[in-house]
Protein backbone atom coordinates (compact mmCIF):
# COMPACT_ATOMS: atom_id res chain seq x y z
CA UNK A 1 0.00 0.00 0.00
CA UNK A 2 1.09 3.33 -1.12
CA UNK A 3 0.53 6.95 0.29
CA UNK A 4 -0.24 10.14 -1.36
CA UNK A 5 -1.18 13.58 -0.52
CA UNK A 6 -2.47 15.89 -3.48
CA UNK A 7 -2.17 19.19 -3.00
CA UNK A 8 -5.41 20.30 -5.16
CA UNK A 9 -5.47 24.12 -6.70
CA UNK A 10 -9.96 24.50 -7.60
CA UNK A 11 -11.33 27.23 -9.22
CA UNK A 12 -13.05 29.97 -7.39
CA UNK A 13 -15.50 29.42 -5.33
CA UNK A 14 -15.48 25.54 -5.84
CA UNK A 15 -12.70 24.05 -3.05
CA UNK A 16 -16.49 22.96 -1.39
CA UNK A 17 -17.89 21.16 -4.16
CA UNK A 18 -14.74 19.28 -5.31
CA UNK A 19 -14.34 18.12 -1.66
CA UNK A 20 -18.13 16.75 -1.97
CA UNK A 21 -17.57 15.20 -4.97
CA UNK A 22 -14.17 13.78 -4.57
CA UNK A 23 -14.91 11.67 -1.18
CA UNK A 24 -17.96 10.71 -2.90
CA UNK A 25 -16.80 9.50 -6.11
CA UNK A 26 -12.86 8.05 -5.49
CA UNK A 27 -12.76 5.42 -2.77
CA UNK A 28 -8.89 5.33 -2.51
CA UNK A 29 -9.26 8.93 -0.99
CA UNK A 30 -8.79 8.66 3.24
CA UNK A 31 -9.38 12.69 3.99
CA UNK A 32 -9.78 15.95 2.88
CA UNK A 33 -8.51 18.75 4.29
CA UNK A 34 -8.80 22.85 3.08
CA UNK A 35 -5.75 24.68 3.29
CA UNK A 36 -4.21 27.78 3.25
CA UNK A 37 -1.21 29.19 1.17
CA UNK A 38 -1.54 28.54 -2.96
CA UNK A 39 -3.62 25.23 -2.92
CA UNK A 40 -7.06 25.03 -1.41
CA UNK A 41 -7.39 21.47 -0.58
CA UNK A 42 -5.38 18.57 0.66
CA UNK A 43 -6.31 14.56 0.22
CA UNK A 44 -4.79 11.63 1.31
CA UNK A 45 -4.87 9.10 -0.60
CA UNK A 46 -3.86 5.22 -0.82
CA UNK A 47 -3.14 2.98 -3.48
CA UNK A 48 -1.98 -0.19 -4.29
CA UNK A 49 1.60 -1.30 -4.70
CA UNK A 50 0.18 -2.16 -8.26
CA UNK A 51 -1.56 0.70 -8.78
CA UNK A 52 -0.25 3.44 -11.21
CA UNK A 53 -0.08 6.49 -9.31
CA UNK A 54 0.05 8.57 -12.93
CA UNK A 55 -2.50 6.96 -14.26
CA UNK A 56 -4.81 7.73 -10.62
CA UNK A 57 -3.98 11.12 -10.35
CA UNK A 58 -4.41 11.73 -14.25
CA UNK A 59 -7.59 9.76 -14.30
CA UNK A 60 -9.51 9.80 -11.20
CA UNK A 61 -8.15 13.07 -9.16
CA UNK A 62 -7.19 15.83 -12.91
CA UNK A 63 -10.46 14.73 -14.09
CA UNK A 64 -13.08 16.39 -11.22
CA UNK A 65 -15.04 19.07 -11.56
CA UNK A 66 -13.71 22.23 -10.84
CA UNK A 67 -10.21 21.23 -10.24
CA UNK A 68 -7.50 24.05 -11.76
CA UNK A 69 -4.05 22.07 -10.34
CA UNK A 70 -2.54 19.48 -8.38
CA UNK A 71 0.71 18.42 -6.99
CA UNK A 72 1.44 15.12 -5.68
CA UNK A 73 3.66 13.88 -3.35
CA UNK A 74 4.83 10.14 -2.42
CA UNK A 75 5.27 9.46 0.89
CA UNK A 76 8.00 6.82 1.46
CA UNK A 77 7.41 6.17 5.45
CA UNK A 78 4.88 7.08 8.09
CA UNK A 79 6.32 7.69 11.65
CA UNK A 80 3.66 7.38 14.44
Amino acid sequence: MRTLFIQVKCELGQAYKVAEEAVETVEQISEIHSISGQYDLLLKCYLGDDDDVGRFVTEKIQTLPGIKDTFTLLAFKAFS
